[in-house]
């Protein structure tokens, strides 16, 4: 499982493809090898207020969380972050040339305690797979 948030400064809207964006970062968290499709879910949430650095107008960010289910050892999820990271740095290149910007990964272990769950979507999936390989 991983829930992956890719934060972002809304003045980077028009000059950065947003959902390009989150879907490099989800085919790296797929290339992975470390989350079942089912249990992989990426969204966007733009920012409207924030202060970056000195506060100028063109300071822009990315900030990108991925939480994670309990059980992988630490090597496995600095892999997959850092191919993560390695997939949204590759896709922000032009506009981190040109732009000041910020971009940043966080990867968490969710605890297994105090997380709920209730999927369908591992069985969809894969059903909709064998169809389509038919």
């Amino acid at each position: 499982m991983a829930h992956i948030v890719v934060e972002y400064s809304r003045n980077l809207e028009g000059r950065v493809a947003i959902s390009d964006l989150l879907r490099k970062v989800h085919e790296a968290a797929l290339e992975s090898g470390v989350f079942e499709i089912g249990g992989l879910r990426t969204r966007a949430e733009p920012r409207d207020v924030y202060v970056i650095a000195d506060g100028h107008q063109d300071n822009a960010f990315v900030a990108v969380t991925a939480r994670v289910g309990h059980g992988r050892d630490a090597e496995t999820r600095r892999r997959a972050g850092q191919m993560i990271f390695d997939a949204a740095c590759k896709h922000l290149a032009g506009i981190f040339e040109a732009t000041p910007l910020a971009i940043s990964l966080e990867l968490q272990e969710i605890d297994p305690l105090t997380s709920f769950k209730k999927n369908n979507l591992h069985a969809i999936v894969k059903d909709r797979a064998a169809k389509v390989t038919k």
